[in-house]
């Protein structure tokens, strides 16, 4: 059964420093009036998502992974905000894996959980030593580091009885992956909004996968995130995944759309024109004398890209 509920929208802050009078009056309605867009776009895209990939479902307890940078801190708030609407009935929970990294301040999560009377477990491990005695310096840590501690939190999520994990990313780390995986692995792999983990036991969600990163940039602002810099692969300036971001991040400047054609392309896969025969019958492949009722799509490198489609309604969609 589908249900549809209004997105909720968190009641704009006001900024100190706004004017008085007339003036001042005028440049709040219009910064209230962008907020208001803003998280409606949020909540939509989110649950629309939620909505496609059937994500979480009756009585579901979804556990949120929480690092204390401004993806996580948006996909909780998001998801507090649609828990208290939706049609369905499920739990949450935060867990931050403390990697015990040198500075951490341990007690900003907590603190931050607690007010926002979210149920939340701290696990505390100390992958930071493990991945600094591994890792030669100034190599990348990335790899190592995420698979400690994806492993680490499929344990916990079974510890805590959890049915779906919840991860902060958004499009554009999918298509940073995408790009990433052609550039230096030679697949046409994404990022997945939703899969099952390789030991079978976990199902894992991005209820961020349609949202674009400069509004949960905007987003954690608004809010006032207090967010905790990672002093591993935060620091690391020429990874190969921030050039990436900046070569997606200036196309968005340059040509205006590129970027949403090329995520809408993820969900608009032809087959029968990549090269993989393993998803197509090449090698099969005979004329059969009968006109495809679709028309010639030999030469479709002469077709003009259309426009990505955007959900129209300003609702959001949950599975019963």
């Amino acid at each position: 059964m589908t249900a549809v509920i209004d997105a909720p929208t968190p009641s704009p802050s006001h900024s100190p420093a706004s004017g008085h009078g007339p003036e001042g009056a005028s440049e709040r309605t219009r910064a209230d009036y962008e907020i208001n867009k803003l998280s409606k776009r949020l909540h939509r895209l989110a649950g629309q998502a939620i909505a496609d990939f059937n994500m979480i479902e009756e009585g579901d307890k979804v556990m949120v992974c929480m690092s204390g940078g401004k993806d996580s801190y948006a996909l909780l708030d998001i998801l507090l905000n649609l828990q208290q609407r939706a049609p369905i009935r499920f739990e949450l929970v935060a867990v931050n894996l403390d990697q015990k990294q040198p500075g951490f301040p341990e007690h900003i999560l907590p603190e931050y959980l607690a007010s926002r009377g979210v149920p939340f477990h701290i696990e505390n491990q100390d992958t930071y030593s493990i991945v600094k005695r591994v890792i030669p310096e100034g190599k990348t840590m990335c790899s190592l580091c995420s698979r400690l501690r994806r492993g680490i939190l499929y344990r916990v999520a079974g510890e805590l009885g959890c049915t779906k994990i919840a991860l902060g990313h958004h499009r554009d780390d999918i298509l940073q992956t995408l790009f990433m995986n052609m550039f230096f692995g030679g697949k046409l792999k994404g990022m997945p909004a939703k899969l099952v983990s390789d030991d079978g036991r976990n199902v894992v969600i991005r209820p961020l996968a349609y949202v674009a990163e400069t509004d949960l940039e905007r987003w954690a602002v608004h809010r006032a995130f207090p967010i905790i810099p990672c002093s591993l692969c935060g620091n690391q300036e020429n990874l190969q995944r921030v050039q990436t971001r900046q070569m997606l991040r200036d196309w968005d400047k340059r040509f205006p759309g590129r970027v949403d054609n090329l995520f809408s392309a993820l969900g608009n896969v032809v087959p029968s024109h990549l090269m993989d025969r393993n998803l197509f019958p090449f090698a099969t492949l005979q004329a059969t004398g009968v006109a495809d009722p679709d028309g010639d799509r030999a030469f479709d490198d002469e077709e003009i890209c259309a426009p990505p489609a955007v959900p129209a309604t300003g609702v959001i969609t949950l599975q019963r």
